[in-house]
């Protein structure tokens, strides 16, 4: 299991939402010094599969699949074992698809860790897309509960399932640690910083909410990767941690 960041730049997450390895290969290259993890999704596994991953070994970065795994137990299970044999380490499933599913994928993937040894991998159970609003739930999903309660519900069958922490918002994270404690992983899966704009998000936080909050991770796209300088804009989001950090010892 990976452990919690200690450096503000181990914090961001950088997704690598782009359409080719030569793009990711670029924003490797230029901020690998300046992020902890990589977030690789559907646009580069669809046209590339594990050559995403390859690259970020070639290059010593640190990989967090965002595969949000959600089907029947044995094939999520399967998908896992195979995720272990390539060495991803840091992934995710989707909760909605049941603590059967759930705790099936714990078992198989420390079970394969273990016949293999290696550490066991850091699995996170996404609660609900970022991009779902109090509107979709309710009146999509036909979900009669507010967002906080039902991710709230979530994260509980996480950790009862024996998942290493969850994918939620700033505002969600408060009542998560509350109840449910410090050393479950909360990764936030849309951040903003003020400056930038929030694009096809709804529940979205900036880094020092998501500070402020108790989160441990969390992932930033677009602000960076479409920043005239990319760099700066990571520096800039480091210093907004790293400041937020220092308040939370204060305020929190």
């Amino acid at each position: 299991m990976i452990e919690k960041p200690v450096e503000p730049k181990d914090r961001v997450i950088l997704a690598l939402d782009v359409d080719t390895l030569k793009e990711a290969e670029e924003l490797v290259k230029e901020l690998k010094d300046y992020v902890g993890y990589f977030k690789i999704g559907l646009p580069l596994i669809v046209n590339y599969g594990f050559e995403a991953f390859r690259l970020l070994e070639e290059h010593g970065a640190r990989c967090y699949y965002d595969c949000k795994f959600h089907d029947i137990p044995h094939s999520v299970q399967k998908a896992c074992i195979s995720l272990v044999k390539n060495n991803i380490d840091f992934f995710n499933v989707h909760i909605q698809g049941g603590s059967k599913m759930t705790s099936s994928v714990v078992r198989a993937s420390r079970a394969a860790a273990k016949s293999m040894g290696v550490e066991p991998p850091t699995i996170l159970g996404v609660t609900l897309l970022s991009s779902f609003g109090q509107k979709t739930l309710t009146t999509e999903l036909c979900v009669d509960r507010n967002i906080e309660d039902f991710v709230l519900q979530l994260a509980k069958v996480a950790k009862e399932s024996g998942l290493d922490g969850v994918v939620a918002s700033a505002e969600e994270t408060r009542r998560i640690r509350s109840e449910i404690g410090d050393d479950f992983i909360i990764l936030c899966p849309a951040t903003r910083p003020t400056w930038s704009s929030v694009n096809d998000q709804v529940r979205v936080d900036t880094p020092r909410d998501a500070i402020m909050a108790g989160v441990d991770f969390m992932v930033v796209g677009r602000p960076i990767t479409t920043a005239d300088d990319r760099v700066g804009a990571a520096k800039l989001i480091i210093d907004e941690i790293e400041t937020a950090l220092e308040d939370r010892k204060v305020y929190c």
